[in-house]
C-alpha cells in the first residue's frame, strides 16, 4: 500500500556545495516561512558550532507542504569526520538529492555519499549548484558526475538520473542553464515526479527504527526516526528491540510528534512511511526498532563504517586543575562521554587500565575536535593526548587506514605541495589543471594526514583547499616524518613577562600572550631547533639605582601564534597534552617535571636499542 502524500528525500554533498543554503531556498519557496517573517540563514544550522564553522555537523529533519505533498526532508552533513550521520540518516529516505558544486564538481565526499546511497538502494537526483557563479562550468561537471556513477557500479537505471540546474542561494532551478531563472518549481515538480512513493503497510504491526537521538529537559530521551510498518499512537505500550539482544524492553510512548517547517508538533498518530519524533523512551538507542509486545520483529542493524582516529581523554593534573571549569572528575567526564557516544554511533568510548583515562575513537581530528569543543563549552576542564590512527589486521597483515586526498591549490604552489605529501607517504593518482588552480589526488595514510591542513595552508599561502575521506584498510605504508621543531618549555611557575620573552626572540616563536600564567611544563612556544629547549618566561628586569638613555623603553615583541582547537591536536606530539578548559587551552608536556622526562627519554632509547639488538 502506497502512501502518496509524502515523500522522504536525503540531502547530499560535499562540504560547503550548498545544502543548508538550498532548504532555506526550499522553505521560502514553499511557503513555510510568513512573508513578513524574520528567517536567519542557513536555519537548519541551528547548532552554535555549525554557524562558527559554517559547516553542518548534525543531520537534521524538516518537513515542506507542497501541493498538498509532505517532503521530508533531511540536512546531512558534508565533511568526511561526520559521515556517521549521513549513513544512519538514509534510513529514512526513499531517495537522495545529490547535490554538486558547478565549479568544484564531484569531491571525495561526493564520491563516499553516492556509494553509500547505492548501497541502501535509493534512486538518486541530482542537482548542479551554484550556476550563477562566473566560472561555472556546468556541462562538465555533468560529465563528471555520469562518469562517478558508472566508477561506482551504477546500472542503466541509475545512469539515467535525473538533473536539474539551479543556485540555493539566488533562489531558483531551471532544466537548463540557458532557461529562464525564475523559482524553485523544476526542483519541486522533479521531487514529486521521481522520488519514490513509500510502499509501506500502515495496517501491518508496528516498526519503527531510531536513527537520532536528542534529549529534552522534560520529556528526556527523544528518538527520531522512520515509521517503516504500521501505525504509532501516543500512548501505546511497546517493546524496544534490537538484533544484538535478546530480550526486548517494554515501554510506553509519553508523547509523540510530527515535524511541520523547523517546529515540533504534537499529534496522536504516525502513519507508515512518515518521520516521527517519539518522546519518553529512555532505554532507546541509535539503531532500536519499536514493536509491539506481541509482534517483536527488530529491522536489521545500522551499520556503520569503522572509526580511524582515536584519543585518550585524562582527568586533569596540571598544577591549574579546577580553577576553570565547573565539571572535572572523572565520573562526570565518563558519563559525558557516554552521553556523546549515545547521540553518536560514529564514535565509541572504551575504559582504559587508568581509572582517569579515556579511549574515544571517530572518524577523524575534526570530529574528535567537536565533541571536545562542545564539552569546553559546556563547563568541563580534562586533558587530551594527541590523535592516533588506528590500526587493525587484514588477512594477517597488519593494515592502517587509507584516505582519498583531493587538493586544491594555486599552480605555483602545485609542486610544494606534491612534495610535501610525498614525504607524508602519499601517492599521486591523479593531476590536472584547474582554471589558475591545479587540483591534486592523492592516497595517503590517515596518520599522514594529521597536520597537513596547517602545513598545506601556510605552503600555499592560506589558498589551499583540502578533502579527504576514507577509502580503504592498507598493509603499514612505513615512518611518516614526526614535527621538526621542539617546544619551549616554561621552567617555572608565574606570569609572563615581557622582558624575559623579549630576550628569548631568538630562540623561536611564542604561543602565549605576557602576562599568562604559565606553570613548570606547560608548552609557551616553539623552538627554532629540532630539540625541546627549557626556558624563563617570567624574567623580570633586574632594578637598579642607575638610569641609562634608551634602555627604560617598552619593549615591542611580536604578535603570539595562537592555534584553534583542531590545529592544537594535530600539533601535540606523543609525550605532550593539551589542557582543555572552558576560558584556556593550554599545550603542555605530559610529565611535567624535568627530570621526570629526563629518566622517560633514557628508559625509552635503552627500550629501542634492546629492541634493535634483538
Amino acid at each position: 500500500m502506497k502512501n502518496p502524500g509524502i515523500r522522504n528525500i536525503a540531502i547530499i554533498a560535499h562540504v560547503d556545495h550548498g545544502k543548508t543554503t538550498l532548504v532555506d531556498a526550499m522553505f521560502k519557496f514553499a511557503g513555510t516561512f510568513r512573508a513578513n517573517q524574520k528567517v536567519e540563514t542557513c536555519v537548519m544550522d541551528s547548532d552554535a558550532q555549525e554557524r562558527e564553522r559554517g559547516i553542518t555537523i548534525l543531520a537534521k529533519n524538516t518537513a515542506i507542504q507542497y501541493l498538498g505533498t509532505r517532503i521530508n526532508v533531511v540536512d546531512t552533513p558534508g565533511h568526511a569526520d561526520f559521515g556517521g550521520q549521513v549513513e544512519r540518516t538514509l534510513t529514512m529516505a526513499d531517495a537522495v538529492l545529490l547535490l554538486v558544486d558547478s565549479h568544484e564538481g564531484p569531491m571525495p565526499q561526493t564520491r563516499f555519499v553516492l556509494r553509500k546511497a547505492f548501497e541502501h538502494g535509493l534512486k538518486v537526483l541530482v542537482m548542479i549548484n551554484k550556476i550563477d557563479r562566473p566560472d561555472q562550468r556546468a556541462d562538465a561537471v555533468l560529465d563528471e558526475i555520469f562518469d562517478l556513477f558508472v566508477d561506482l557500479g551504477a546500472d542503466a537505471t541509475q545512469l539515467d538520473f535525473p538533473v536539474v540546474y539551479g543556485s540555493g542561494r539566488s533562489g531558483f532551478a531551471v532544466l537548463d542553464p540557458k532557461d529562464e531563472q525564475k523559482d524553485m518549481q523544476p526542483l519541486f515538480d522533479m521531487i514529486l515526479r521521481e522520488v519514490p512513493v513509500p510502499d509501506v503497510d500502515a495496517t501491518a504491526p508496528l516498526q519503527f527504527q531510531a536513527s537520532t537521538l536528542d534529549h529534552d529537559d522534560f520529556m528526556g530521551r527523544i528518538a527520531i526516526g522512520r515509521v517503516q510498518r504500521g501505525t504509532l499512537k501516543a500512548g501505546m505500550r511497546v517493546a524496544i528491540a534490537h538484533p544484538d539482544r535478546s530480550k526486548p524492553v517494554s515501554a510506553a510512548i509519553k508523547q509523540l510528534m510530527r515535524i511541520e517547517g523547523l517546529n515540533r508538533v504534537q499529534v496522536e498518530e504516525v502513519l507508515a512511511g512518515d518521520i516521527a519524533i517519539v518522546g519518553g523512551l529512555e532505554e532507546i538507542k541509535i539503531g532500536d526498532t519499536v514493536c509491539p509486545p506481541d509482534a517483536v520483529d527488530p529491522l536489521p542493524a545500522i551499520h556503520l563504517e569503522e572509526p580511524t582516529i582515536s584519543m585518550n581523554f585524562f582527568v586533569n593534573n596540571s598544577p591549574f586543575a579546577g580553577k576553570e571549569g565547573q565539571f572535572v572528575t572523572s565520573r562526570q567526564i565518563l558519563a559525558r562521554l557516554e552521553l556523546a557516544t549515545l547521540r553518536d554511533v560514529a564514535l565509541q568510548l572504551h575504559e582504559t587500565d587508568s581509572p582517569d583515562t579515556f579511549e574515544v575513537k571517530g572518524r577523524g581530528v575534526m570530529h574528535l575536535g567537536v565533541l571536545v569543543e562542545n564539552m569546553r563549552r559546556e563547563g568541563f576542564e580534562f586533558a587530551v593526548g594527541k590523535p592516533q590512527v588506528i590500526v587493525k589486521r587484514v588477512e594477517g597483515k597488519l593494515c592502517e587506514p587509507i584516505e582519498r586526498t583531493t587538493i586544491e591549490v594555486p599552480s605555483e604552489s602545485a609542486g610544494k605541495i606534491i612534495e610535501y605529501l610525498g614525504k607524508r607517504r602519499g601517492e599521486m593518482t591523479h593531476m590536472e589543471p584547474f582554471g589558475l588552480h591545479t587540483r591534486l589526488e592523492f592516497l595517503v595514510p590517515s596518520r599522514g594526514l594529521i597536520g597537513a591542513r596547517t602545513a598545506m595552508m601556510t605552503l600555499s599561502r592560506g589558498e589551499a583547499i583540502l578533502a579527504h575521506v576514507f577509502e580503504s584498510w592498507q598493509p603499514d605504508q612505513g615512518p611518516i616524518p614526526r614535527r621538526v621543531n621542539g617546544v619551549l618549555i616554561s621552567d617555572r611557575a608565574g606570569d609572563t613577562v615581557p622582558y624575559g620573552m623579549f630576550g628569548l626572540l631568538d630562540r623561536g616563536e611564542f604561543f602565549v600572550d605576557p602576562g599568562t600564567p604559565v606553570y613548570p611544563g606547560m608548552i609557551v612556544g616553539e623552538h627554532c631547533k629540532d630539540s625541546d629547549l627549557e626556558v624563563n618566561v617570567c624574567r623580570e628586569k633586574k632594578l637598579t639605582n642607575i638610569r641609562s638613555a634608551g634602555k627604560d623603553d617598552n619593549v615591542k615583541l611580536p604578535p603570539p601564534h595562537v592555534m584553534s582547537l583542531e590545529e592544537s591536536l594535530e600539533y601535540l606530539e606523543d609525550d605532550e597534552l593539551l589542557e582543555v578548559t572552558p576560558k584556556s587551552l593550554r599545550l603542555r608536556k605530559r610529565l611535567l617535571s624535568e627530570n621526570e622526562r629526563k629518566k622517560a627519554g633514557r628508559s625509552e632509547r635503552r627500550t629501542t636499542l634492546s629492541n634493535s639488538e634483538q
